[in-house]
């Protein structure tokens, strides 16, 4: 045995008579085992075959350690990164990043992290890669992923790099300490204690870090890293010395030093930390590891055992750290929603579960019942999702899966607490993610070894199904992070138009933003965020406006990123946000408006989705932007579409002609985010014009975006290559995108476009299919120049859709036969009947169409009236007065009123006194559907 490790099991020995003493009788191991023995815990997996598998994986990869360790014994613990000669006790940082160290222990010490960006050229070594006992003035030796040559570099240029391979190397510590408690073999423990003591002992002669500048760092330093939040390895130790306890006690190995390290990790995450976002909750799962495995307050001098720490997890808040009672506050209470972008919000409750898990464990007491939010939390996870499963990406999110063990842990709590409905509603959630191909059963670590059940049970896939389609309504609205969610159609006929404000945090600088899906993707995504948030490419670019399908005023749109306080105002939507059923779903649409405050500009988005008569559909899109003041503005449109190219066309088809441009840059005035862009051409047209995106995919027909665009005096259009999307997964982007440049089209105004909107209709489709868009243009409304027309022929060449937008619910838009008072009116007719096929109207004070009529009582209504074989259904949210013209002999004679789909009251219909070819009546109230019968 090597002088390093001697003294190092020395330092413990010199202590063993105080430590002893504190080390009290309670049992050990308790945090993953409870009570359950390993003969028992052993009976309870032997026919499970991802289990036992798990178990054999960890115990071939601690014996590959052991054979390396028989000729010399300390092959691992030379590995751990520490101060092995130096045996600095201080640890200085700047700037975000480890400066020097210094000081002297009696024994070696462990390193602190390099820097708190985990970016780096340079790539992590395997275990089998580390050089034993390294310490070495010269700073690091590593490969640059680059060049494949090793460099020396100083610390805070390696990221993660040194608390990786110490965690790396304190998991086997872990896997050997449980199967020390598995097997009773003393090989594990043998083997797993001096990695543990070293680091310890260590630990326990290192101080916690000082930030040279006194900056915001200081605050949220942790012992091993820069954040601590990611102290991950105090969860390793924690399980290590739970199992390891009767080896350690049986040795008479000093106990004072292990607990005045946890104490000291326990007391740096209560200081330290920022108490008011997902952080909060990363660090309670860090205390709670550090409270299970120290005693009853009572066996510490200093009284700071397990209760104490439990405190300041669960019930008493401090500067730094929240408890968790006071934490879950934080969910909307009504919705379930985190205030963080997706990804994390989902990681929030996979946390809280993983916390309660642990304590219940322990304590058996139905923890989780004393937070009903968390369950609806879990379940509101599916409110994120578009059509093809996967999590919508706003802010630092990225697209993915609902967080599997999110409902594993629900499932083990059930199940322990004789749920069974419950647990049978989870249960098959969770089968539908294994049924995707997304999700194996086979575990990851030892929480998944103890705490997953062994076997599901059989659900009802009919019955799971329809609860999913319960789960995720047609609207939905999370006002704590400013999203607005609209679907409608299933199946290829899908679609979904997630809009975003800048609310909460991990929040981007995006304006109103929005994520498009059709046709099986994500084909208008956002871009997530870069390599680190501390990365120049994250700062100047994927956190700004150029990189979100939003509009910049000026070049220079922008407000603080990562803590977001610009949430949109949600202005008008239809359907109801959270409504699970609707009555019309022909149309689906949501208006939100906003103040971009570095140039003080107004902004209004109206987005609407307008199923075609094939089941399809296509999307509209008017954005109004402009300035408060009246001086000189540019505003710009930015849309990215998934695909290798973008090409433009006229109105008769023929290929646009564009030039390169150097225009869209800092060299002209605009955010550094514009330089990202490549490839850039332009034209500059007051015509209508196409643009089309096309993605290509191996052994599939092209897949195409078609986008209709308004013309404008004066506007430019651009064409350009984007950055990749790091929001993009397999599951919302064919694998030839992935990590590939994004075509964007750019819409250039040199002039406020409020009372001329950007207006653009998206027409997906596939090649070789039916498109269902034959034409689409944009009529003036010469004496409403406020007001927003489109009309669009469906390829039938017969079908019309007339859609007028105005600014809002109290402006007005008239021509012959037409007045709209109100904010969005849809009209579908075909060419040679006069009845209409649908009218649909939202926000709307009143509105006369032809000898058709809708007079609100006092609030703006959202109505629609749609022609059946029955008759006309109608749909209402507010008293409203309605007129309807006799077309050929069908004449209104009777309503009928259902609810739930019974009929529950008639009515007769009378005869306009003021137009005997019209029939007028009044609806009282909000009816979710009144059918008007027509005899004929």
């Amino acid at each position: 045995m090597s002088c390093r490790l001697i003294m190092v099991l020395t330092a413990f020995m010199l202590f063993f008579a105080v430590g002893s003493a504190c080390a009290g009788n309670e049992n050990h191991p308790r945090i993953y085992s409870g009570s359950t023995s390993n003969a028992d815990f052993l009976k309870s997996v032997n026919n499970v075959e991802w289990k036992k598998q798990l178990i054999q994986k960890k115990k071939e990869n601690v014996e590959k350690y052991l054979e390396k360790c028989k000729d010399e014994p300390e092959w691992l613990v030379s590995r751990l990164q520490m101060n092995w000669t130096t045996k600095h006790t201080e640890v200085f940082l700047h700037g975000g990043k480890f400066s020097h160290s210094s000081g002297k222990a009696p024994v070696p010490t462990v390193r602190f992290s390099g820097t708190r960006d985990w970016a780096t050229d340079y790539r992590t070594p395997s275990i089998e890669e580390v050089e034993p006992y390294f310490d070495d003035e010269r700073g690091m030796h590593l490969e640059n992923k680059k060049t494949g040559e090793k460099e020396w570099v100083h610390p805070s240029k390696v990221g993660f790099a040194i608390e990786r391979i110490n965690q790396s190397i304190m998991s086997v510590a872990e896997d050997a300490a449980f199967l020390y408690w598995l097997t009773g073999e003393e090989k594990y423990a043998a083997f797993a204690e001096p990695l543990f003591l070293t680091y310890i002992e260590g630990m326990y002669y290192r101080n916690a870090p000082i930030d040279l500048d006194n900056s915001h760092q200081q605050r949220v330093s942790g012992l091993s890293t820069f954040e601590v939040i990611h102290d991950k390895i105090v969860d390793y130790l924690a399980i290590t010395y739970d199992f390891l306890h009767p080896y350690l006690l049986k040795n008479n190995r000093d106990f004072d030093h292990i607990s005045a390290v946890f104490q000291k990790w326990g007391d740096q995450m209560i200081k330290n930390g920022i108490p008011d976002n997902n952080w909060n909750l990363f660090q309670a799962n860090h205390l709670t590891h550090i409270a299970l495995a120290l005693d009853d307050d009572e066996n510490y001098a200093n009284g700071k055992g397990q209760q104490y720490y439990l405190k300041y997890t669960f019930d008493q808040s401090t500067e730094r750290q929240w408890s968790i009672k006071e934490a879950v506050l934080a969910y909307d209470q009504n919705t379930g929603i985190w205030p963080e972008s997706s990804s994390y919000s989902l990681h929030v409750t996979s946390s809280l579960l993983h916390i309660l898990t642990l304590l219940d464990n322990v304590s058996n007491a139905n923890e989780l019942a004393n937070y009903p939010v968390i369950e609806k939390a879990a379940l509101a996870a599916f409110q994120y999702l578009f059509p093809s499963g996967y999590t919508v990406a706003f802010g630092d999110a990225r697209h993915g899966i609902i967080p599997p063990e999110n409902f594993e842990l629900l499932i083990s709590y059930y199940r322990k607490y004789n749920m069974k409905e419950k647990e049978l509603v989870i249960t098959g959630l969770l089968e539908q993610l294994i049924d995707m191909g997304e999700y194996t059963r086979e575990g990851k670590d030892l929480f998944d070894l103890f705490f997953y059940t062994n076997q599901l049970l059989e659900t009802d896939a009919a019955k799971t199904k329809e609860l999913s389609k319960q789960l995720i309504t047609p609207a939905f609205y999370a006002p704590n992070v400013s999203l607005f969610i609209q679907r409608m159609g299933e199946a290829d006929q899908a679609m979904m138009v997630s809009t975003v404000g800048t609310f909460g945090n991990h929040s981007h600088v995006n304006g109103i933003s929005m994520e498009l899906y059709a046709n099986n993707y994500v084909l208008g995504p956002d871009m997530s965020k870069g390599p680190s948030y501390w990365h120049t490419d994250h700062r100047e670019y994927y956190s700004q406006f150029p990189a979100h399908n939003t509009v910049v005023v000026d070049g220079v749109s922008s407000y603080g990123r990562m803590r977001g306080y610009h949430p949109f105002t949600l202005d008008n939507n239809y359907p109801a946000a959270g409504e699970a059923k609707v009555t019309f779903d022909k149309v689906s649409f949501v208006n939100v408006s906003f103040v971009e405050p570095k140039t003080l500009s107004d902004q209004q988005r109206l987005t609407a989705m307008i199923k075609s008569p094939q089941g399809n559909g296509y999307i509209v899109d008017v954005f109004r932007s402009r300035k408060k003041s009246q001086s000189n503005q540019k505003h710009e449109y930015f849309y990215h579409n998934l695909g290798q190219s973008l090409e433009l066309f006229d109105g008769n088809g023929k290929r646009f002609k564009l030039h390169a441009t150097d225009e869209l840059g800092t060299a002209h005035g605009d955010m550094k985010a514009y330089d990202y862009l490549t490839d850039k051409k332009a034209a500059l047209t007051s015509e209508n014009v196409n643009a089309l995106f096309t993605l290509k995919r191996e052994g599939q027909s092209d897949n195409l975006m078609k986008v209709w665009i308004k013309g404008a005096e004066g506007q430019t259009v651009f064409t350009a290559q984007a950055p990749k999307s790091n929001a993009l997964s397999k599951g919302t982007a064919p694998v030839e995108m992935l990590g590939q440049k994004i075509p964007t089209l750019i819409l250039r105004r040199d002039a406020e476009a409020w009372r001329n909107p950007f207006a653009v209709v998206f027409n997906p489709y596939m090649d070789g299919e039916v498109n269902s868009v034959l034409a689409v243009d944009y009529p003036e409304l010469e004496d409403s120049p406020d007001a927003q027309k489109i009309a669009l022929t469906h390829n039938d060449g017969k079908t019309r859709d007339v859609i007028v937008a105005n600014a809002s619910q109290n402006d007005i838009a008239l021509e012959k036969d037409f007045y709209q008072k109100g904010l969005l009116s849809v009209i579908r007719q075909l060419d040679e009947e006069k009845m209409p096929i649908f009218l649909f109207l939202s926000g709307m004070y009143k509105f006369d169409y032809k000898d058709w009529g809708i007079l609100a009582y006092a609030r703006a209504v959202n109505i629609s009236i749609e022609r059946t074989e029955q008759g006309y259904v109608i749909q209402n949210d507010q008293p409203v007065a309605v007129k309807i013209p006799f077309y050929e002999g069908h004449k209104p004679v009777q309503l009928k009123f259902y609810k739930n789909e019974e009929l529950v009251e008639q009515r007769q219909i009378f005869v306009n006194r003021n137009n005997g070819a019209q029939v007028d009546f009044r609806l009282d109230k909000a009816y979710e559907k009144v059918l008007v019968v027509l005899k004929k």
